[in-house]
């Protein structure tokens, strides 16, 4: 994950690999507009009351929290338009906090859909 992320810092740092991009973003820029994205998912999350962690056993859990896979989500969706050189206004700060609340409503609303949690060992299949 961490290659990931330097990877996307210094690849979006220097500027479009198409050459349409005529301002180029810093590494501290790219790193805030993260950490941007990864607050405002939590506190939206939070505002949505979904439990900060996931029920006990945590390991063993496949409960949704505000820890985790909010900002896990956030971070990869904020990935995916950084390579894509898409930052819209103020260095990406605008576009970090708009997939902050998007992470948020997907985790709240649609994430049990597109992931369904896995059955129970004593449970069967309904036949």
């Amino acid at each position: 994950m961490f290659d990931l992320v330097f990877n996307t810092l210094f690849f979006a740092s220097y500027s479009n690999a198409f050459g349409l991009a005529n301002i180029s973003l810093s590494p501290s820029d790219i790193l805030l507009a993260y950490i941007v994205a990864i607050v405002v998912s939590i506190v939206v999350a939070l505002v949505l009351r979904i439990p900060l962690l996931p029920s006990k056993p945590i390991r063993y859990s496949f409960d949704v929290s505000a820890i985790y896979p909010t900002p896990i989500i956030a971070m990869g969706i904020f990935s995916i338009f950084l390579v894509l050189d898409y930052t819209f206004m103020y260095n990406g700060m605008v576009l970090a906090v708009a997939v902050g609340i998007i992470s948020a409503l997907f985790v709240k609303y649609l994430f049990d859909f597109v992931f369904p949690k896995p059955l129970n060992g004593d449970e069967g299949e309904d036949i």
